[in-house]
């Protein structure tokens, strides 16, 4: 079973893959955040392709797990996408996860221009990994259905 995960954003949405073995997740391509039909419809295509059978979406909580206006932002979008995509949805605490992407892409040595449009499906791998890896460890804390 193969997994999409998004970390959702107002430019750019970061993206990556699970491999089937459902152990390591991939970086794919960020996708232009707008317009919202064209990445809707990319998506849609994504997972006819790639046979995606559950799209882990990033919640970005603040730091002592309330919600903020980014929270209401992804929820819209997650509600969107369960009217738009018949596959499961869940939500996955993303708190770090765009930190954990800038150092892991600053130790590559790459000057900061050349991570900045890196960085967002770098942060969808980071928190599909950790999805993963709670998955192996029986240890699944889903924060949405």
């Amino acid at each position: 079973m193969r997994i999409l995960a998004i970390d959702h954003g107002t430019v750019r949405i970061g993206l990556a893959i699970s491999d089937e073995l459902g152990m390591l997740a991939h970086p794919l391509d960020p996708h232009p955040a707008e317009p919202l039909s064209t990445l809707l419809n990319d998506l849609k295509t994504l997972i006819q392709q790639r046979e995606i059978a559950l799209i882990l979406v990033g919640l970005p909580r603040n730091m002592d797990g309330s919600s903020g206006p980014a929270v209401h932002k992804v929820e819209a979008f997650v509600h969107l996408l369960r009217e738009t995509i018949p596959i499961p949805i869940r939500t996955w605490d993303e708190r770090l996860t765009t930190l954990q992407a800038h150092r892991m892409l600053a130790e590559t040595g790459k000057r900061e221009k050349e991570r900045r449009g890196r960085v967002d499906s770098s942060a969808a791998a980071v928190l599909l990994q950790s999805y993963l890896d709670a998955q192996s460890s029986g240890s699944v804390g889903i924060t949405g259905a």
